[in-house]
């Protein structure tokens, strides 16, 4: 019976100042968990850390990754990756070699003050800023959950948005904004989720009362808050409207 045989290769940095360890690597029932040191003079700087897979000759990273992996990870010792390989590759048997490479990260850019708690009014516009990485243009759009909404493509990255908050959106609290560098599809920036609400909270509805006589409708309003009419009156009390008179 064949099973699942794991090696394992850590790719050394470019710059002389970086040095990845893997520590331990150990297989935990369908997850593979990758245990590394990685060493820095700058302990405040951002790595990008990938983890790669020789079923495609590690061609693109693992997605099904937890733990210290993606952007922003810092320096440090006992960093983890966790992988979940039968999400990734179903019932995987044989030979599989593993490869983790990281390099210095600098994202497209770095939100400013961005409204996390602030309710995104529809048919209205918002002023988003930032403090560009680089002078890559980058691919704004719109995201409710996994649904993109809309999109402006190759917009200058100069630090600042207007976004566009369209009347047709749905109400919801899981949008948020996707940007991307557009010559680096994997240097990607996500806003938190924020929430879209209507312009104008919950129309108000004032029901005005009817009186249908032979076919005509009359609006029936009442006196400024004096007694209504006794039987028998004249009709011309306060707020009393005088109706047509129709043959038998």
């Amino acid at each position: 019976m064949k099973r699942l045989l794991l090696l394992f290769v850590a790719l050394p940095f470019l710059a002389n100042a970086q040095k990845v360890s893997v520590t331990k690597v150990e297989l935990i029932a369908e997850r593979v968990v990758v245990t590394y040191d990685l060493e820095y003079s700058n302990a405040s700087q951002d790595f990008l850390i990938n983890l790669y897979g020789s079923k495609d000759n590690f061609t693109v990273p693992l997605t099904k990754v937890t733990g210290d992996v993606g952007p922003e990870v810092k320096p440090g010792t006992n960093k983890k990756i966790e992988w979940k390989i039968r999400d990734e590759y179903g019932g995987y048997k044989g030979k599989l070699s593993l490869e983790i490479r990281g390099k210095v990260y600098v994202p497209v850019i770095r939100l400013q003050d961005f409204g996390t708690t602030q309710s995104y009014k529809k048919g209205k516009q918002y002023e988003i800023i930032w403090k560009p990485g680089n002078a890559n243009p980058v691919n704004i759009e719109l995201f409710k959950g996994n649904d993109r909404v809309q999109g402006d493509m190759a917009q200058p990255n100069n630090g600042e948005y207007t976004l566009n908050v369209p009347s047709s959106l749905q109400n919801g609290k899981d949008y948020r904004l996707r940007f991307t560098d557009s010559r680096n599809g994997e240097d990607v920036i996500f806003t938190p989720y924020f929430k879209v609400v209507p312009k104008i909270p919950g129309a108000v509805k004032i029901l005005v009362p009817v009186l249908v006589v032979g076919g005509v409708a009359a609006v029936l309003l009442s006196g400024g808050g004096g007694d209504p009419e006794p039987d028998g009156g004249d009709g011309e009390g306060p707020g009393a409207i005088a109706l047509p008179e129709f043959p038998n």
